[in-house]
Formats: C-alpha cells, structure tokens, sequence
C-alpha cells in the first residue's frame, strides 16, 4: 500500500485545501463574501470550470460564454484591497492581481471587480483591469 494521497491545496492560495475552501462554492453552496466569490471564480479559471463563471455572473452583464485559454496557467491570486462586500452587505467591490503564464511569458491582470447580492447569494457584476 502507498502513502494516502494528500488533498489537493485550493488554486485561489487561501492555503486550506480546495474541498474545504473553493470547492463547496464551486458546487454550488453560496459564498459568504464577495471576496470569497471573487477567490471561487479565479480557482474556477484555474481549474476551467465554465459552468460556475457563468452561474455566478449577474444576469445583466453575463456573456453567453466564457472563452477560457488552455494555453494560460494561473498561478498565483493576491486580494489587494476589499470595500463592503460582508455578509451583511448587498454591494462589494474586490481588487486583486493574478499572475498567469502562457507561452508569451508572465503576465498580471489587475481587476477592481464589482459584486452584488441578490437573494443571498453574491453574484460577479463587472469589473475594471488596470
């Protein structure tokens, strides 16, 4: 017998492992914050998971797809500064940076995401790269 497989730690680098952090979100549990949303939607990046794109994106501003490139490697997420967006807010915004790779090289893309909160649940609104 070999060792046991260890979990698999969570893309978005809360450092918890993806079935305790992202994982429920991903499977459709609501997320508690804006922030928390925001971390679910890069590991669904990460993970290419374009159900949950789509379904945490708010109804007015969705696309009909998202294009998701197997060519860009995520690798690295850093929430650089949150406002609203608790639990008890219906509005949030969230700035991060997520570093990538492709074959082009490294590259950062900087958001300041807007969320909003319907029905108990966080959804993405839009967002501004920088």
């Amino acid at each position: 017998m070999g060792a046991p497989a260890r979990p698999e730690r969570c893309p978005c680098g809360s450092g918890d492992v993806l079935e305790a952090c992202c994982g429920p979100i991903l499977a459709g549990r609501p997320a508690p914050t804006a922030e928390r949303l925001m971390r679910s939607r890069y590991t669904a990046f990460a993970l290419g998971d374009e159900a949950h794109l789509l379904g945490s994106w708010h109804a007015s501003t969705r696309p009909d797809r998202v294009e998701i490139d197997p060519e860009l490697r995520w690798l690295r997420l850093d929430v650089l500064a949150r406002e609203g967006g608790g639990p008890f807010d219906s509005t949030g915004t969230v700035l991060f940076e997520a570093i990538h790779r492709d074959a082009g090289g490294r590259g950062v893309l900087r958001e300041l995401s807007r969320f909003v909160r319907e029905d108990g649940r966080w959804y993405y609104v839009d967002g501004v790269v920088s």
